[in-house]
Formats: structure tokens, sequence, C-alpha cells
């Protein structure tokens, strides 16, 4: 336990040096199809020489700027973008005090209206989107009014809401026209008794169909009558549902459409029918004969989500006028239902076309953005920028609030595709503020193929004679077929006749453990960090084991080429850490180490051990830190110098000096390095000087750290236990309950002489 406490505090401290992983190779793609739809960071390589040997074919598909590093040039990267296309942007409507009178359909409140998106995955692809509330702008309100018993003194005061509501209307649009139905309950059994003047229950009339004609609307009310009902809770889900699926009835047009809902009492919803042997859930489909709801009997009420989906799809606004008593359930209820009011009724309905006003401005003071359902795989994000400045995002960034009519604000609307459709066909969504009649078609068309795929060639000889088609610089293979040129079957890839080839001098090791045999042929396998490759026939190659120095691989001049060091100009070394520049050793008179001295290294950079004497090195190791292989005969053989030791490499002699001088560097057993100078003073003693603390790799000093522990705790466990062993008083009294295996038994007769007859 404690070493895998350790080993998992290793992990920890050196965790933050892992490089994030880089999901285009993560995603092994066979294809640059499938390359650029892992993310919009991944390009492809098309040039067909860009594979080293042992790369897989997914190897092509990396980050663009990899790609560009390992020598894959710009036109050969295949690195596809999403665009947009705007198809209908007809301006908003800008109407001047004065001007004639529009029609509905000339009316615009939205721009654009229509465009194209072309998405690769990944990256979003935003556009703005205008919203202007126009000015005298017609509207439809439809009143829907409780005709239980209970609303007896409010059904009077309704009579002459047509003309009144008319003449206050008129201030906001010309264009108004009214509407009136009512509803009670679904008719199982009539409450009505016999000296009540009341009709026979209903589950909704539609009495007027939506008219300009405000004393029309006076005569008909005055004519109704009220009803009853045999529980306080309404039927009027019933009548907003067939309210706004049955248009063609009602006459709504394409213009902003009012529901005034008005009760004073709650409501039944979807379940409630099984109180009367209704088990068949609502369809949602218009169902008047006659201006009459037929199939209350035959169909349960609709559920909350139900209405609100009917609703938006016909662009209902919804005022429920209701009496204080109900105010909370209804205000629960506006909640659940966008684009919709709560207005407190007064006894007898006295202030409701107040209400009715006050309602329509807090409505139309907000706009609500919503979009169709997205396609698997696609989102969508907002961003509001409303009146005043006001910024909003996420959900607060789909509305506007606080407008007035003539007012202007914006949207910028991002779409995201993570990934292509399974049939990879366009997809048209919509977008549309709440409560209007007009939306933004959006058509999605995916990029899920490279443009290199038009010019593949099917069948080709390039693919092992015709097993593949060749595109984009590679080989894409025919079902059954694999490898880099599809050149087995998938039923030979773990024959031993194939793995044979991928075992370096006949050894037992296939592709050296860091690949896998593909037909014969070893395919590397792909590291944590991106930066790190195997390659080579058999993946004995890679680019991150050769010699460090100052913790940098290949000293950080160089690069590292199958574990061996290539240095850049001037530097050399199997660490690539000594320069071969000589101009700090150029003495006045243009001479180096003034024609003294021979050029070791005017950096102080080190030398390895090849270059310095192998015994001083061993000599060095055992006198400074008690390790090598003189570490027995230390004091004998290594006593013919004077050892100094300093803190750090910046503490060691510098050349420059008056007398040669050699600076070292040596690995030891536990690969750590250890740095030292050799000179020759001018007493002709020989000095060293030698850095007091070993250089070594962070998790070897971790393991070297924890086996000090490890060993310090276990001789102190071993101590105490030698002085328990020591300290014990062991009790020799016999043990009570021990009993000894040997029984004794004495012959009664033993001793006795015989009697003699």
């Amino acid at each position: 336990l404690k070493v895998l406490s350790m080993m998992s505090l290793k992990r920890s401290n050196l965790c933050f040096s892992i490089p994030e992983r880089n999901e285009c190779i993560k995603a092994n793609a066979k294809s640059c199809g499938e390359c650029i739809q892992v993310g919009v960071k991944c390009g492809w390589c098309m040039d067909p020489e860009f594979l080293k040997q042992g790369e897989a074919t997914s190897t092509r598909c990396d980050e663009l700027e990899s790609l560009r590093k390992r020598g894959c040039s710009s036109a050969m990267v295949e690195n596809p973008r999403g665009s947009q296309l705007v198809l209908k942007d007809k301006a908003v409507t800008n109407r001047n005090q004065g001007e004639g009178k529009l029609r509905p359909e000339d009316i615009t409140q939205i721009q654009p209206q229509k465009l194209t998106l072309s998405l690769r995955s990944g990256e979003p692809q935003s556009f703005n989107l205008k919203f202007k509330l126009a000015e005298d702008y017609p509207i439809d309100l439809y009143y829907l009014m409780d005709l239980s018993y209970s609303m007896k003194d409010h059904l009077e005061n309704v009579k002459n809401l047509g003309t009144q509501l008319m003449l206050e209307m008129s201030k906001i649009t010309s264009d108004f026209r009214i509407g009136f139905g009512s509803f009670v309950e679904k008719k199982l059994r009539n409450p009505c008794t016999g000296d009540q003047n009341c009709t026979s229950p209903f589950s909704y009339k539609n009495l007027l169909t939506l008219t300009r004609n405000g004393q029309e609307f006076n005569t008909l009310v005055g004519q109704q009558q009220i009803s009853g009902n045999l529980d306080s809770p309404e039927g009027g889900f019933d009548a907003i549902m067939q309210v706004a699926v049955c248009g063609e009835h009602i006459g709504w047009r394409n213009v902003t459409r009012l529901l005034v809902f008005s009760t004073d009492a709650g409501f039944h919803f979807a379940g409630d029918g099984k109180l009367g042997g209704i088990v068949l859930p609502n369809d949602g489909k218009c169902h008047l004969e006659n201006n009459m709801y037929t199939m209350s009997h035959y169909y349960d009420y609709p559920s909350i989500a139900h209405l609100v989906q009917k609703l938006s799809d016909n662009n209902i606004q919804t005022i429920f006028a209701i009496t204080e008593e109900f105010q909370p359930v209804y205000m629960e209820l506006k909640n659940l239902i966008p684009k919709s009011a709560v207005g407190t009724l007064s006894a007898n309905s006295s202030n409701v076309i107040n209400l009715i006003i006050d309602a329509y401005n807090s409505l139309s003071s907000e706009v609500i953005l919503e979009n169709s359902k997205l396609p698997e795989g696609v989102t969508i994000m907002y961003q509001s920028r409303c009146k005043n400045g006001v910024t909003g995002e996420g959900e607060m960034g789909r509305k506007c609030s606080n407008i007035s009519i003539g007012d202007e604000v914006f949207f910028i609307i991002s779409i995201t595709a993570k990934q292509c459709p399974k049939m990879g066909k366009p997809e048209t969504i919509k977008i549309k503020p709440l409560g209007f009649n007009e939306e933004v078609e959006i058509t999605l068309n995916f990029i899920c193929e490279c443009d290199c795929h038009k010019h593949g060639i099917e069948n080709s000889e390039i693919c092992h004679n015709g097993n593949g088609t060749y595109e984009c610089g590679a080989c894409r293979c025919n079902e059954g077929r694999i490898g880099r040129q599809c050149e087995c079957s998938t039923n030979e890839v773990t024959s031993e006749d194939l793995d044979k080839s991928c075992r370096k001098d006949n050894g037992t090791d296939i592709c050296s453990n860091n690949g896998d045999c593909v037909c014969g042929t070893c395919e590397c396998k792909k590291r944590e960090n991106p930066e790190e490759r195997y390659s080579g026939k058999f993946c004995e190659c890679d680019n991150f084991n050769c010699d460090r120095s100052n913790n940098k691989l290949c000293g950080g001049h160089g690069h590292c080429e199958c574990r061996v060091c290539i240095c850049d100009a001037n530097w050399t070394g199997s660490a690539c850490d000594c320069s071969l520049d000589t101009t700090t050793c150029l003495a006045s008179n243009k001479q180096i180490c003034n024609g003294l001295l021979f050029f070791v290294n005017h950096n102080a950079k080190f030398y390895q051990a090849s270059q310095c004497e192998t015994t001083c090195v061993e000599c060095v190791q055992c006198r400074a830190f008690g390790t090598g292989e003189k570490k027995d005969t230390c004091e004998r053989d290594c006593s013919y110098f004077n050892l100094i030791k300093v803190k750090d490499r910046g503490k060691l002699p510098q050349p420059g000096q008056a007398f040669p001088l050699m600076h070292c560097k040596e690995r030891d057993a536990n690969d750590c390095w250890f740095y030292y100078t050799y000179a020759v003073n001018n007493k002709t003693e020989k000095e060293v000087h030698v850095v007091e603390t070993l250089d070594c790799p962070a998790g070897l000093a971790l393991l070297l750290i924890w086996k000090l522990l490890m060993i310090i705790h276990d001789r102190r466990e071993f101590a105490k236990f030698e002085k328990e062993k020591m300290n014990a008083k062991w009790d020799t009294q016999e043990n009570p309950i021990y009993k000894s295996p040997i029984n004794k038994f004495q012959n009664p007769n033993y001793g006795h002489k015989a009697v003699v007859l």
C-alpha cells in the first residue's frame, strides 16, 4: 500500500507535464472524411510521401501546426471550412407617420428570413438576427369565457365589452378583430336544478368568429345564459386546445393573436378524465361540428405541455383574466406557458378592458426566440443585444424585455455541429419570436467529406490490384481488406507467417512491443503526447528517448531521430549540449586560448565521460558520493587529487584561468548526472571541483526518496522489535490447562504373595 501511495504521489506530481491529448490522433481516422469530423483543429495530409516507415494511415490526421512541423506543406493539407449564405434578407419595416395602411403579409419584423449554413464539425457558424416591433400591427383577440353559474355577474359586464374594447384597441392598431367563445365542463350529468335558469353544461362553443364588428360581439354575448358544473375545476383546457388548433373556424390571421381566458375557478388537466371513465389522451386535433366540441366525452383533458406546444405552434399569446382567489394557481401556470400573462379580475369583471390592455402591453414589450427541434449532434447558442445596451447569454440570450413599438433589438445566433448526421443529408430548422407568425428558415448542410474525396479513384491499382479507392493521398480499403495499400484480407492479419516479418532479428517481440503487425507490416502505436512518435520498420525508433541536457531533449539544440540526437549547426555532443563556437575563446592575438590551451568548451558545457579520464570519473564518484566501482578501495586508489565540492554548476571554475581546465559530466548507475572539472594548477597539483548534488530525473528522485524512507522505517521497526524482545519477561509457570499425554496405572495385586491351595 505504501508503494502504491508513493507511486500515486509520483504520478500526481508529474501529471502537470503531460500535454493535453491530441483529439485528432486519438480518433484514429482512416480517411480524410473521418478526420475532419473529429474537430475543427484537425487536418489531413494528402502528400503521398508523407508517411514514414511504420506509420499508420491514420497518422495523416493531425493538428494543422503539427502537420506543418512534420513537413506537410499547406497546399497538401485538406482543411475545409464552414460557410453561410443569406438567401432572403428583406429589411424590417420602417413606417413613417401618415403612410398608408399595409397588408399584414407586407410587414416585416424579423431579418434575415432565410439562409443556408455549411457546418464543419466543431466549428460554429454565427449570424445576426434583427427584430423590430412594427407600428400599427394588426391584432386578433379571442375572448374565451367560463359560463359556469359562479360567473353570472361577470357575464353582465362582458355584454358591452365588444364596442368598448374596439375603441381602446384603436389607440394601438387600426386593424383589430374580436371573437367570442365559452366553456363549462364535459357533459357527464346535468347539474342544473329545475328552479335555475341555466343551460346544460358543454365543453366548448365557438359563438363568434373573429370580426371587426364590436356591436355584433355585444349582441351575441347578451344572448348567453350561464350553466352549471359538478365540481369546482372547469374544463377550460379542452376549450383552449380547440381555439388553438381550429384556426379556420376561429378565423385566425397571420397577425398578433391574443387569447383572453376568463374564469373564477381552477382547471382540469390530463388524467382527470378517468374520474368520468375517459381514458384516451387528447389527440390535439380540431373536433368542431356546428361550432361545438363534439369529442369531449371521448378524449381526456390535454396536458399542460400539450397546450404549450399547440399555443406555440399557432403563435397564440394567452392572457389569463382570473379572480383574486385563483391568482397563485394561474401564476404558476403562466411560468409554464411562454408569452402568457395573468391579470386580476374584479368581482364582476368591470376592469376587464384595462386588464387586457395592460396584459397586451406587457406581452408586446418582450420578445423571446425559440427554435424548432435540432438534428442530432447540433447545438445552438443565443446572445442578445437589447435596448439601452442590455446584453444576455445562455437562456437569457433568447429574449429582450422593455421594448416599445418601433424599437430594434439584435441577437447573435451560433449553430455548431458536433458530428455528421447518419445520412449526411441537409436539415432545416426554424427560429421565430414566440407569439409572432414570422420566422427564420435555416438550411443546414454538413461537411462530412473532404474536397479531395470527389477525385477518388475507385478500384485503383495503387490499392493492391483494385482492393480500395485511392483518395486524398491514401487508400480507403474495400470491405474485408486492410493495410496501407489494402494488401491483406482481414482473415490473414493474425497468421503466424505474417507475424514473422514483424519481428526484428527473429526475436520474440512483435514490432518491438511498440506497434501492431498488420499484413506483415508494423503499424506503430500512438503516444499520449502528440509530439512523441514511434517509427521504423519494426517500430524500434522513437523521437523522445534521446539524451537530455538542462532537462531538454537534445539540449534544445537539435531533434531526436531513432533515439539519437541530430544537432543543429555549431552544436555537438550526445545531447547537443556542446557548442562549437570558438569566438569567446579568442585572445587579443586572435589565437584560440592564446595558443597555450586546447579548446574544450567556452560556455562551460560538459563533455561526456569518454572525453574525460575514466579513472578520474570513478574516483570522483566514490569520493564525492560514496558510490561507483571504487567505493570499497576509494581511500587507497583515489587520493591523488584534491576534491572541492561546490553547490551548483554555476560555482564550478570557468575557462579563462592560467591553467588547463576540463569540464566533464557522467551518468551513474541510477541514471543521475554528476558534473565536475579536472585541472592541474600552477603548483602541479590535481584539483577536482564537483557539484555536491546529483541531477536525477524527477521520477527517479521520488523513488530514491521513497526507498530511503522505507529503509529508515524498516530499521526503526526492527530496532523496536529487538527492544521489545529484550524487555519481555517470560513466565515459566506451567500452563494450568496443560494436560500431560502420559497416564500411569498400577496393578492392585502387584507385590502381594500368592495364596497357597
